[in-house]
């Protein structure tokens, strides 16, 4: 079975193939943040370079986030159009999920922290098992001290990774947290492992059908949050001229 894998939740845009084989094919981009623009042409081409067509995939894989609220819109709504499209079932998975993964073959806690700007963090914890890792808590939005407290809570040494990680790294490091951090290159979530994990998933029937499947926001889109903090300062709503 063939997947195609969309991940747009974060600053770069990732399209992969996979199969029985591996992963057959791979675009990456992480400048200029032109996700609707990019993703498209990124589809046809490693579909073109790695001479598959449309018709031939037996699943969609998208990553449902946290992340970055117009990216995620975006490929959410052309993974779930192609399989509607070709009736086919989609599998999500969570960007910290496939931060998390490529380091599966740590010998110590991963934190997989995405940066949610304005601030804050998206992160969770994992521990590496046989053949990939298990997250040990659900995923949250905190500030960055929210973070430093949880890796300090666990007295652990931790990995970090992600763009979150790196963007702090000299807040965590200098709050004396027993912490490493992953490679540059890991920094965003890769379509790669998001294949690779979704073709097991299809082949245990773990697929849904393409309105199933939900983003995980964590928390408003900031539109709503400028919107709330509008109305709250307006006439009549108890604050503001």
């Amino acid at each position: 079975m063939l997947i195609l894998g969309i991940e747009t939740a974060t600053q770069q845009v990732s399209v992969a193939i996979g199969g029985h084989e591996g992963v057959l094919g791979l675009f990456e981009v992480s400048r200029g943040r032109r996700h609707a623009e990019t993703l498209t042409p990124a589809i046809e081409f490693v579909c073109a370079q790695a001479d598959v067509r449309i018709d031939e995939f037996g699943a969609i894989a998208v990553d449902v986030g946290p992340g970055l609220f117009t990216g995620m819109r975006v490929g959410l709504a052309a993974a779930k159009a192609m399989a509607q499209a070709l009736r086919i079932p989609m599998v999500g998975i969570s960007s910290l999920d496939l931060l998390a993964f490529p380091l599966r073959h740590a010998d110590r806690t991963i934190a997989a922290v995405i940066d949610a700007r304005k601030g804050e963090v998206f992160y969770a914890f994992y521990k590496p098992v046989p053949g990939g890792v298990q997250r040990v808590t659900e995923p949250v939005v905190g500030r960055v001290d929210d973070l430093v407290a949880d890796l300090m809570a666990r007295g652990q040494h931790v990995v970090c990774v992600g763009d979150g990680a790196l963007r702090y790294r000299d807040d965590i490091a200098s709050a004396g947290v027993h912490c490493d951090f992953a490679e540059q290159f890991l920094q965003y979530p890769s379509a790669a492992p998001l294949v690779q994990l979704a073709h097991a998933k299809a082949l245990r029937e773990e697929g849904v059908n393409p309105w199933e499947v939900q983003p995980l926001y964590l928390r408003a889109p900031d539109a709503q949050i400028n919107w709330s903090t509008r109305a709250s300062g307006a006439p009549g709503q108890g604050g503001g001229r």
